[in-house]
């Protein structure tokens, strides 16, 4: 018997569930979007999609994002010394789309978009949300991603609207009409 409010349990043992059941799971989790860029060993800009971030510390100032170990950029991003985080805006869908697919090759990512170099000359993605320079300061290998910890050097944010992935699609925020002031 299920009660009210509640999901039916799935499982009952911990590994007693299938991976689809796992991402499914997941799924329910509203993120946002982001695309990690970096240069690559000639100096060229590079950036792949990840909703894998996460805030770590304010002292020091530590972010955190994921990459899976048969990804093609895993080395380039273990290796490079800065990378920048850019939390994409609610109109930037098809920056999200162009950085996420094998269909166009890494070095055409970057063509026509707007972009600068940033510190250490890391693209720095224009019009997103907020943006985060970081020293590539730790790496951790769990299961089958590899955690990026990354000690914020610069940053930079606008009052733009963030893009919203969840159940396999994106969306927008709106305040909850419930919700009150803004918290600080």
């Amino acid at each position: 018997m299920t009660e009210p409010g509640f999901a039916p349990v799935t499982a009952t043992a911990s590994t007693d569930f299938s991976a689809e059941a796992f991402r499914l799971a997941l799924g329910q989790f509203a993120t946002g979007v982001t695309v990690v860029t970096t240069l690559d060993q000639d100096g060229a800009p590079v950036g792949l999609t990840a909703n894998s971030f996460s805030s770590v510390s304010l002292e020091p100032p530590l972010v955190l994002w994921s990459l899976g170990v048969s990804a093609s950029s895993l080395a380039l991003y273990r290796d490079c010394s800065h990378y920048a985080v850019n939390v994409l805006a609610s109109g930037q869908i098809e920056l999200s789309r162009r950085f996420s697919t094998r269909s166009v090759p890494a070095k055409h990512r970057f063509e026509g978009i707007e972009w600068r170099r940033g510190t250490h000359g890391v693209p720095i993605i224009a019009n997103s949300c907020a943006w985060f320079l970081c020293s590539n300061r730790s790496r951790y290998l769990e299961g089958d991603h590899v955690i990026f910890v990354g000690e914020v050097q610069e940053l930079g944010f606008m009052p733009n609207e963030p893009l919203i992935f969840q159940n396999g699609q994106y969306h927008m925020t709106q305040p909850h009409p419930t919700s009150g002031a803004k918290v600080a």
